[in-house]
This record gives C-alpha cells, sequence and structure tokens, in this order.
C-alpha cells in the first residue's frame, strides 16, 4: 500500500513539475542579411583572425544565434542566423539596430580564401553574395 502511495505521489510531482512558464512565447530562426565585413587584406599561414559582419537588427525580438558557415574547398560561405522570439502577450520593443557579430578563422592552407557574405535575396529569388577574397602569405 505505502508502495502505490508513493507512486501516485511521484506520479502526480511529475505531472505538474514540468511548468515552464505560460508557453505562449514561441521562436523561429531566420537568416540575417549581412550589410558589412571587416576581413584582414591577407592572411598569414598558421595564424588566426576575427572576422567581424555587421547586420541590421529589425527590433528586440531579435537575438544573435549563430553562423551558419559552409566550407567548400577554398571558398566559404558565410552567413548570420538570428533567434526571432514571438510572444502572444508582449510586443517586440527597440527600433532598428545595426549589430556586429565575429567569428575567429584560422588559416591552414597556402591558396587565396574566398568568403561570401550572404546579403540577401534578390527579386528573382536569387540569394546575393558579398564576396572577398583573401590571399594567404608565407612568413
Amino acid at each position: 500500500m505505502k508502495k502505490l502511495y508513493y507512486i501516485a505521489v511521484l506520479f502526480t510531482l511529475t505531472l505538474f513539475s514540468c511548468d515552464i512558464g505560460d508557453g505562449d512565447q514561441q521562436f523561429q530562426f531566420e537568416v540575417m542579411p549581412i550589410t558589412s565585413v571587416q576581413v584582414p587584406d591577407e592572411f598569414q599561414l598558421g595564424s588566426t583572425y576575427e572576422i567581424s559582419v555587421s547586420y541590421n537588427r529589425p527590433n528586440d525580438c531579435y537575438e544573435f544565434n549563430d553562423f551558419l558557415y559552409s566550407v567548400n574547398g577554398a571558398e566559404r560561405s558565410v552567413a548570420v542566423v538570428n533567434t526571432v522570439y514571438a510572444t502572444s502577450n508582449t510586443g517586440c520593443g527597440g527600433s532598428p539596430e545595426s549589430e556586429t557579430v565575429g567569428f575567429d578563422f584560422t588559416v591552414t592552407s597556402i591558396e587565396t580564401h574566398i568568403f561570401k557574405f550572404f546579403q540577401g535575396t534578390d527579386s528573382a529569388g536569387i540569394d546575393q553574395y558579398h564576396i572577398v577574397e583573401v590571399p594567404v602569405v608565407e612568413d
């Protein structure tokens, strides 16, 4: 009987202890167009560099999440991903503002690196990129 009582209490606690809020908050991910980049004019083999990108954050519901980063040989495609929060009982305050984020890049090969920074999609649905070629020099 005690065992059944403990199981019932455990079941009840489990059932009601999983409330993580009002459940109204939802989010989605959105790729943001990059408006400007800061990349060195040249890389030195074996060195690490910070590459900075800026994008426009529409309001306070947008928050930097991560980079989409794909590699194809010496070509790197880079895009900024934001988490966009939407709640049913609050609006999104704030006004549009530019935000700058960065990532570290370590040079491991001597070939010229080509960076393609996502700048949005044109009216025909074709992705647009700002392309930067950075040569690599040896010591």
